[in-house]
């Protein structure tokens, strides 16, 4: 049953912060869309900072830490917007290097193979493991055209990690498709599936314990507000670990919810939302 939900009005993060010691950000679709940073946000979360609050910002990048910070530093968001990093990426190479494997079979562009430093990238016949980070060339293709390799990957017998468990994200004003859609497409030729990242509870256990090291001491959850555009990945999973959420509506359902958002593509976007989040923002700033 679809919640009846009225509109309320957009909320800036000023009227938030009295009830948060902690933000947990998505960066893609809310900091910047992969091709020019939103400055608004940045000065929010600097604002955030300045009155005591600790920001971690929580990507489903398939990189490093190291390879976003870079990233963040090339479309100026300054350094002071944020404490900290998580990355789908860095948390999947601890799975890797948990299990002992040096063998990957990789799925993605070559900007993402920082990733794999120091393993071995073979083909499927060779290969301990496949990793999707993404689509080689997303600019052209779709996850169709990886049916036949994913069904000889299944053959195999491999278990797949996807690193980055969005279906698709912004880049400028088109949407790309990203290593969700792949790993979905390995599920259904009936191929196994590791997600990680948002929305799933790993990559939230692991910002909130890099907060509560910042800050000195354990982090409520009560205390920590998620923030991100996203229904399946940011608002799905600030539920599944149980803090609230800011959304973000002019992220990926940006052309789906309008601006202002209509009420009915809003709860239509939300219906799984359980609860709602806390507020709304066409871009995150301050007031």
């Amino acid at each position: 049953m679809n919640q009846i939900f009225t509109l309320p009005p957009g909320s800036g993060l000023s009227s938030l912060v009295a009830n948060y010691d902690v933000v947990l950000c998505d960066v893609w679709g809310v900091l910047h869309n992969g091709v020019a940073a939103w400055p608004s946000a940045s000065e929010a979360l600097v604002k955030f900072r300045g009155m005591g609050g600790t920001v971690v910002l929580v990507s489903n990048a398939p990189r490093p830490v190291r390879d976003v910070e870079a990233m963040l530093d090339q479309l100026g968001v300054p350094r002071g917007a944020y404490d900290a990093i998580i990355t789908s990426g860095a948390v999947t190479r601890t799975e890797i290097d948990r299990r002992g494997i040096k063998f990957i079979h990789p799925i993605g562009p070559q900007r993402d193979n920082g990733l794999f430093d120091g393993l071995e990238l073979v083909p499927v016949e060779e290969a301990q493991l496949a990793v999707v980070t993404g689509l080689e060339d997303d600019t052209r293709e779709t996850p169709e055209d990886y049916r036949t390799r994913l069904t000889d990957m299944h053959a195999h017998g491999l278990d797949l990690i996807c690193a980055n468990p969005d279906r698709v994200v912004e880049r400028g004003d088109q949407l790309v498709w990203c290593a969700g859609a792949v790993a979905e497409l390995y599920e259904q030729v009936g191929g196994e599936v590791l997600y990680i990242g948002k929305p799933f509870p790993g990559i939230y256990e692991r910002a909130l314990e890099i907060a509560s090291t910042l800050r000195g001491s354990p982090v409520p959850k009560a205390r920590a507000l998620a923030i991100g555009d996203s229904m399946i990945t940011d608002v799905a999973g600030a539920n599944a670990f149980g803090v609230d959420c800011l959304f973000v509506t002019g992220g990926i359902h940006g052309a789906d919810i309008g601006h202002p958002p209509v009420t009915e593509a809003y709860n239509h976007i939300l219906r799984t939302a359980k609860p709602m989040p806390v507020g709304w923002t066409h871009r995150l700033s301050w007031d």
